[in-house]
């Protein structure tokens, strides 16, 4: 069975080599919007998200990923029970995660940027898929900062599969992604409902 990555990254530094990588490795690579013409651009084949799920980007982009066929994937168990599941439902395994967040704290930075263009800078889909990889670390990586691309190719090239141990690492760092990104944003609004007050 042919492993997957799904690659839905705001920064996109070293994204094109490490999709390249992965294809060199027999990863097939699955993507959402900008990423996805980054990625295709830079000659990686990549498929769209929207192409595995039947169903288009919808709302400006803000809901891409959220769908069974993704999550499904990302968090399925390597057990019987799921697998047969998967299988049921029509869901590829997904292995490799790669993904990190609007930028939020620098938006709120930008003197007199509006409460509405600061929304639209909470980042939905993203925090979720980062989640259910690092949830899943038992059989799937995840990857929240560009600086982790070189190990798990590494690993990779070396081994075969990235281990278990840097796949707990990497989860730990992907959970302390989001909860520094959930903080910055729970502080701003907090800071915002004083300064209404």
């Amino acid at each position: 069975m042919a492993k997957r990555a799904l690659i839905s990254v705001h920064d996109k530094t070293g994204a094109v080599e490490f999709g390249r990588a992965l294809v060199g490795l027999g990863f097939e690579i699955i993507s959402t919007g900008n990423t996805f013409r980054t990625l295709s651009e830079g000659g990686v084949a990549v498929t769209q998200v929207s192409a595995v799920t039947g169903f288009p980007e919808i709302m400006d982009g803000r809901v891409k990923t959220l769908h069974p066929l993704i999550h499904g994937g990302i968090l399925a168990r390597p057990i019987p029970a799921h697998l047969e599941e998967a299988r049921e439902h029509g869901i590829s395994l997904i292995d490799i995660v790669a993904g990190n967040l609007y930028p939020f704290r620098e938006t709120i930075a930008v003197e007199g940027i509006s409460l509405q263009d600061a929304v639209e800078q909470i980042d939905i889909g993203g925090p979720a898929m980062i989640r259910a990889a690092a949830k899943n670390f038992e059989r799937v990586t995840v990857i929240a900062e560009p600086s982790s691309y070189e190990a798990v190719i590494s690993e990779l090239r070396e081994h075969g599969v990235v281990s278990e141990e840097t796949r707990r690492k990497l989860a730990a760092k992907a959970f302390r992604h989001v909860a520094d990104y959930d903080a910055c944003i729970a502080e701003y609004l907090e800071n915002m409902t004083l300064n209404s007050n």
